[in-house]
C-alpha cells in the first residue's frame, strides 16, 4: 500500500514536471509569426473552447471541435498557440468537471504536451509549407500528410499518457484500456484529425473564410446529428416496446400450451413432434423458408384451442354428443388467438382447416379438396401420423407400418390429401418412421428468435 502511494506521488511530479517544462520550452521556442494572424489565433482559442458546444455525437464516437481547433493550430500556427489551446481546454473542462487536483494535472500535463509535441513535429517536417499562404497542389498533398502522420503520433501520445494515468492511480491492464478507452474514441478522433486536415489545405488557398464557414457546418451537422439521433432513440425505444409486446402475446400462447400439456401430458409432445414432421414435409414439397416456418409455428400451436376444453372432454376415451360442438369449435378458437399476432393469419388459417377432408366432411367449414389451404392439409398427415404411433387414450400405438398403411386407407376414404401421403412416406423413409418422436417443443418453438423477427422493424 504505501509503495502504491509513493509510486502515485513519483507519478504526479513527474507530471507536474512535465507540464512546467513543456509551458517552458512553448515561451522559448515561441516565435512572433506563430500568432499570425491575431483573427486566426483568437478563431481557434475560440472554437476549442467552445469546442463541446459544437462537438457532433454519433454512435460511433465523438467528433470534437475543440480537438479539431488544437490540430488547427498545430498545423497553421505554432508549438505555444497548440499548448495555448490545449492548455484552454482542460482548464474549462476540469473546472466544469470539478475534477480533483490529480485529475486537473492528468488533463493539464496531457493537453499540454501533445499539441505542443506534436506542433514541433509539423514545423521541423513542414518547414515553410506551413506558413505559404497560396500552396500549389503538390504542396497542399505534402502538408496534407503530415498533418495526418503527426495527428497519429499525437493519438497514440495521448493514449500512452493516459493509460499510465489510468494504469497507477486504478491499476487497469493495458489490454482493458486498449478496449475500453482507446478502441471506443478511435473513430471519433480520427474522424476530427481527417477534418481538421481537410480545412488546413482548405486555409492555404482560401484563408479565414474557410475556418468561419467551418464553424457554420459543424453547427447545422450538429444540429441535424442532435435530431437524427433523437429519431434513431425513439426508434430504438419504439422496437424495444414491440419487441416487449411481441413478446406478450407469444409468451401467453407458450403459456397456454404449456398449461395444456399440464393437463394432458401428450399436448406438448404431440405439437413439438407435427410441427418437425410438417417442416420436413414442406421441405420434400419444394416450400419456401417462410412457408416451413409457418408450418412449424402452425404444428406447435395447432391444438391451442383444446385449452378451453372442461378435463371431461380432454380426457374423455369416447366424446359424448352434446360435447361434439366444443370439440369441432377447437380449430376457430385456435385461429382466434394465434390469429392476434401481427403477421401469424398464415398460421391461423392452417389451424383454422387442418380437420377438414378433402371429400369435404371435415369441419368448421366444409371444405373440398384443394379448396382447403395446403398448409392445413400438411397438418392433418402429420398430426395423424403421430397421433396413430403415440396411442391416444384407450388406444395402442400403431407400429410405423400400420400407421403408413392406415394413412393410405384415410386418402382412399377421402379424408387426407393422396399426394401429400405418399410425399409424407416418402420423408419418413429417408428421415426414418419416428425421426420426430422426441422433440421438444421448447426447441422447436425458437422463442428468442421468433420475438426478434416478429419485432423487427
Amino acid at each position: 500500500m504505501l509503495t502504491h502511494t509513493l509510486t502515485r506521488r513519483f507519478f504526479w511530479a513527474a507530471q507536474a514536471l512535465v507540464l512546467a517544462t513543456t509551458v517552458l520550452a512553448a515561451i522559448w521556442v515561441s516565435r512572433p509569426d506563430e500568432w499570425q494572424p491575431p483573427v486566426l489565433v483568437v478563431l481557434l482559442l475560440a472554437l476549442a473552447l467552445l469546442g463541446q458546444w459544437l462537438s457532433v455525437a454519433t454512435a460511433s464516437g465523438e467528433l470534437s471541435a475543440s480537438l479539431v481547433a488544437i490540430v488547427l493550430a498545430m498545423a497553421l500556427l505554432g508549438p505555444a498557440p497548440a499548448a495555448l489551446c490545449g492548455l484552454s481546454v482542460a482548464v474549462l473542462r476540469s473546472a466544469m468537471a470539478r475534477l480533483a487536483p490529480p485529475q486537473w494535472l492528468t488533463n493539464l500535463s496531457a493537453f499540454a504536451v501533445v499539441p505542443f509535441v506534436g506542433a514541433l513535429f509539423v514545423r521541423a517536417l513542414a518547414g515553410n509549407v506551413q506558413h505559404v499562404a497560396h500552396q500549389d497542389l503538390s504542396q497542399s498533398a505534402i502538408f496534407g500528410l503530415i498533418i495526418l502522420g503527426v495527428f497519429g503520433g499525437t493519438v497514440v501520445l495521448n493514449f500512452v499518457l493516459i493509460a499510465l494515468d489510468t494504469q497507477i492511480n486504478e491499476g487497469r491492464s493495458l489490454v482493458q484500456e486498449i478496449r475500453d478507452l482507446f478502441l471506443p474514441l478511435l473513430p471519433g478522433q480520427l474522424a476530427a484529425g481527417m477534418l481538421a486536415t481537410g480545412l488546413a489545405i482548405a486555409y492555404g488557398s482560401a484563408g479565414l473564410p474557410v475556418l468561419f464557414g467551418s464553424i457554420a457546418v459543424l453547427l447545422i451537422l450538429r444540429h441535424l446529428t442532435v435530431a437524427l439521433l433523437r429519431s434513431e432513440d425513439r426508434a430504438g425505444q419504439l422496437e424495444a416496446r414491440t419487441r416487449q409486446l411481441v413478446g406478450l402475446q407469444l409468451g401467453v400462447l407458450r403459456t397456454l400450451v404449456r398449461a395444456l400439456g399440464m393437463r394432458d401430458k401428450l399436448t406438448g409432445r404431440h405439437a413439438a413432434a407435427v410441427a418437425l414432421y410438417a417442416r420436413a414435409l414442406a421441405t420434400e414439397l419444394g416450400c419456401s423458408e417462410e412457408q416451413r416456418d409457418q408450418l412449424r409455428a402452425a404444428g406447435l400451436l395447432h391444438e391451442i384451442g383444446k385449452f378451453t376444453w372442461p378435463d371431461r372432454i380432454l380426457h374423455a376415451e369416447v366424446v359424448q354428443n352434446e360435447d361434439l360442438a366444443i370439440v369441432k369449435a377447437h380449430p376457430s378458437e385456435g385461429a382466434i388467438l394465434v390469429g392476434a399476432l401481427d403477421g401469424y393469419g398464415p398460421v391461423a388459417d392452417a389451424i383454422l382447416y387442418h380437420h377438414e377432408r378433402v371429400d369435404g366432411g371435415g369441419y368448421p367449414a366444409g371444405l373440398i379438396g384443394k379448396e382447403i389451404p395446403l398448409a392445413s392439409r400438411v397438418l392433418a398427415v402429420c398430426c395423424t401420423y403421430h397421433t396413430m404411433t403415440v396411442g391416444q387414450g384407450y388406444r395402442s400405438p400403431m407400429t410405423a407400418n400400420e400407421a403408413i398403411d392406415e394413412l393410405r386407407n384415410a386418402a382412399r376414404n377421402g379424408q387426407l390429401d393422396a399426394e401429400l401421403v405418399e410425399s409424407f412416406i416418402a420423408v419418413l423413409d429417408r428421415e426414418g418412421p419416428t425421426f420426430a418422436q422426441d422433440a421438444d417443443f421448447e426447441a422447436e418453438l425458437e422463442f428468442e428468435r421468433r420475438v426478434h423477427e416478429m419485432a423487427a422493424p
